[in-house]
């Protein structure tokens, strides 16, 4: 084990964690609400272990939405997961399949991101103890604040309005996102077609809008402004 290397790792992840701590007391009173006890919230935090559909699946199972549409929504918003491992593979391809799947479970955004911009630098690491040393940090805290939300959220009060802090944590995931012409029109079709189709019967508009709005982000990219279609 590279030691270094993964302190390194966990020590570039820690600015992050100011994003992650209120993500993770919010997906602990999601489950909650939904109707998880303690051990159950717990069980889908460490098995999913993947924040943006956790709380959109625990919302869609509120509102007794069933179970293949909860599924389905969940499939589309984790298909970004797929560009993830399709790019950093190259970095791990000399590890074993063991290694990799181990990788693979705690793959986010921000282990990700911090390990991409690692590698390519000019600053040699240990690949995967760094990767680890950022994934493994942001995996903990993740798992010790949903348990901390879930025990808050047996003691909140529903005058507290605690749904709204939902869309908000969705916002601040997304506004940083939006880097390019293909990820603002990604975000501006699906929000509005799931907004549109609030009223479809099984919750449908929001898998409607997470589907049509990423195939609209990548035929934006595809064929960028002022392209001939050559």
């Amino acid at each position: 084990m590279d030691t270094s290397a993964f302190r390194r790792g966990a020590r570039d992840a820690v600015p992050l964690l100011l994003g992650i701590v209120p993500f993770g007391l919010v997906a602990g009173i999601a489950a909650v609400n939904a109707g998880f006890g303690l051990p159950t919230a717990v069980g889908l935090s460490v098995v999913v272990f993947a924040g943006a559909s956790q709380i959109a699946a625990l919302e869609l199972l509120r509102q007794d939405t069933p179970l293949s549409v909860v599924v389905a929504t969940a499939v589309v918003i984790n298909l970004r997961y797929l560009m993830y491992s399709a790019s950093i593979a190259p970095y791990f391809r000399e590890f074993t399949a063991r290694w990799k799947a181990a990788l693979a479970y705690v793959l986010t955004d921000q282990a990700y991101a911090l390990s991409v911009a690692s590698y390519r630098s000019d600053r040699p690491v240990d690949r995967k103890w760094y990767y680890l040393g950022a994934a493994v940090t942001l995996w903990a805290v993740w798992q010790v604040t949903t348990v901390a939300g879930a025990l808050l959220g047996t003691g909140v009060p529903d005058a507290w309005g605690l749904e709204f802090a939902i869309p908000l944590v969705f916002l601040a995931i997304l506004v940083p996102a939006i880097e390019d012409r293909a990820s603002a029109v990604a975000a501006v079709v699906g929000g509005a077609l799931a907004v549109l189709g609030a009223g479809l019967p099984l919750n449908l508009g929001l898998l409607v809008g997470s589907a049509v709005g990423i195939a609209a982000g990548v035929v934006t990219e595809r064929f960028p402004e002022g392209s001939d279609g050559d």
